[in-house]
C-alpha cells in the first residue's frame, strides 16, 4: 500500500502532493475568466457611443450673413427722408452734411426712440442746441440746407462732440446736399 494518500478531486480541483507528510492536498483549479459579462458589454457600448459622438464630424459653424455693402451716396433732404427706420429701412441721419448709418442704434434713432425725430433728417441744429423737438428740423425739405450760422461757440462745440461720437460709432454712408445742387443731379 502506498503511504501517500491521493484524493481524486472533481474536475475543478487538482491534486498537489505534499512531500513532508506524504498526503495530497487539493487546491481549486484556476477558473477560466470570460470577458463576455453583462457589465463588460455595457462598458463597451458606452465606450462606442462616446467615441462615436467625440469623433463624428462637427457641423460647420454657420456665420450670419454679412450686411449688404454700403455704397457712398449723395442725398438731398427728400431722398434722405425714407431712411427713417420704418418699413424695414435703415436709419440714417445727417450731421453737418455727413450722412451716418445709425441703424445699429435703432432703439435710439428709429421709430419709438428718443431721437426718432432725427431719423432720415439733418439733425445738426437739434444736436447743437440739445433739443430733440421737431421744431429744430427744417420744415421745407426743398429749402437750402441749414448753414448753422446763428449758432454760438458752445453750440458748435456740442455739435462737434456729437459728430465725433457718430464718426467713432457709425459708418458714413453719404453726404447731404441741397435740392437742385449740381451734386444732387449726379446721384
Amino acid at each position: 500500500m502506498d503511504q501517500s494518500k491521493s484524493i481524486h478531486p472533481p474536475h475543478s480541483h487538482r491534486a498537489i502532493p505534499i512531500l513532508q507528510t506524504g498526503t495530497t492536498i487539493t487546491e481549486p483549479a484556476p477558473e477560466v475568466a470570460t470577458v463576455a459579462t453583462p457589465i463588460n458589454f455595457l462598458l463597451l457600448a458606452l465606450f462606442v457611443i462616446l467615441a462615436y459622438y467625440r469623433l463624428q464630424p462637427k457641423a460647420a459653424a454657420k456665420l450670419p450673413s454679412p450686411p449688404a455693402p454700403t455704397v457712398f451716396k449723395t442725398f438731398t433732404p427728400p431722398t434722405l427722408l425714407p431712411y427713417n427706420g420704418e418699413k424695414n429701412m435703415p436709419v440714417y441721419l445727417a450731421v453737418r452734411g455727413r450722412v451716418f448709418d445709425v441703424t445699429p442704434g435703432r432703439n435710439f434713432y428709429g421709430p419709438g426712440g428718443p431721437y426718432e425725430n432725427f431719423a432720415g433728417r439733418d439733425a445738426s441744429r437739434g444736436l447743437a442746441c440739445g433739443s430733440f423737438d421737431e421744431d429744430m428740423l427744417t420744415k421745407d425739405l426743398h429749402a437750402p440746407l441749414d448753414k448753422l450760422e446763428d449758432l454760438g461757440e458752445d453750440e458748435m462745440e456740442a455739435l462737434r462732440g456729437w459728430e465725433e461720437r457718430f464718426s467713432e460709432k457709425y459708418l458714413v454712408v453719404g453726404k447731404l446736399v441741397p435740392v437742385g445742387s449740381e451734386e444732387a443731379g449726379k446721384s
